[in-house]
């Protein structure tokens, strides 16, 4: 659905994005990560047809951007992160005013404004003036604006800015049903949210691709974490010896038990059933075994601290 080859983007001799480089397939909700200056709006804004790129290309559907700009922008829905609104419209009037900008024929407009309007939950709102909505209301007006025409790509810039937290749930599953339908590339620097909606996460640093990978790989570690409530002395020399493993130490210490973190040096499927044998056959009160998680947090520090040391 969407191919980036070599998309470079310079602003005299300063290079925002390059030379990137990746594919999203249909139905794919993808998290475009980065620092701010990491390049993420300025290669969604080369994905819109927005800006030209120095150097390289994408195509959506097939089609170049810059060859068939308008095809293209007629198949993506976008909310920028300063999205435009007309204060002195009402919310109804500014939809209705997105149906002629976005050309659909007049027998489809007001099925398709209340669409978006129970979508968005603005239905209490439609007759006031944006300029009286809230920070949230205004969003949920932005995102509306974005899916009016039933968009195939929906590139969001910040989609949970400034709602609360029921709205963020909400704004969650709006963005999930939307993926039946629509390919997904998701901007924001609220990592829940990424791992909360996105089936895959690219990770941005200094105008290059850090890392591109599925969200479930990429939080799993080679390690285990093992919860025992009444260890004995030689529990840490026991556990080392534990073919695949390759180390052990305590990491915490508790009224519920000791736990353990076990580094391994073969995949965790096959070692864990060794621990958990070890454990019985040594009479240790076993609490818990589990593969450790790395959270999309640690992921992004650690990809981030990587690219700056080789700078």
């Amino acid at each position: 659905m969407i191919e980036v080859q070599g998309l470079t983007r310079k602003y005299g001799e300063f290079v925002a994005v390059d030379n990137v480089s990746f594919s999203i397939s249909r139905g794919e909700i993808v998290g475009l990560l980065g620092h701010n200056g990491a390049g993420k709006t300025t290669v969604m804004r080369m994905l819109t047809g927005y800006l030209e790129p120095s150097a390289g290309a994408a195509w959506i559907g097939g089609m170049e951007i810059s060859e068939k700009r308008y095809e293209v922008q007629q198949k993506i829905g976008y909310l920028p992160e300063n999205s435009p609104l007309y204060p002195d419209m009402t919310v109804l009037q500014y939809l209705e005013y997105v149906t002629s900008l976005r050309a659909i024929p007049d027998a489809e407009c007001l099925p398709a404004i209340k669409r978006v309007v129970v979508k968005t939950a603005l239905a209490d709102k439609a007759l006031d003036p944006v300029s009286t909505l809230s920070k949230g209301y205004k969003q949920r007006l932005a995102v509306a604006q974005a899916i009016i025409h039933n968009p195939e790509i929906l590139i969001l810039d910040e989609p949970t800015n400034g709602l609360d937290p029921s709205q963020i749930l909400e704004m969650r599953s709006i963005i999930k049903g939307l993926s039946k339908k629509a390919t997904i590339i998701l901007s924001t620097h609220i990592l829940q949210e990424v791992e909360a909606v996105c089936d895959r996460v690219i990770i941005m640093v200094q105008g290059r691709i850090g890392v591109d990978a599925n969200l479930n790989e990429l939080q799993q570690s080679n390690r285990l974490v093992l919860l025992v409530k009444t260890p004995s002395d030689d529990v840490l020399t026991t556990l080392r010896r534990v073919p695949g493993v390759k180390a052990a130490h305590v990491t915490q210490t508790g009224s519920e038990g000791r736990q353990y973190v076990i580094e391994l040096n073969e995949a965790p499927q096959t070692v864990a059933p060794r621990v958990a044998k070890t454990a019985v056959e040594r009479g240790w009160e076993l609490y818990g075994l589990s593969e450790e998680k790395r959270t999309l947090e640690a992921v992004f520090r650690e990809v981030n601290e990587e690219r700056s040391h080789v700078a």
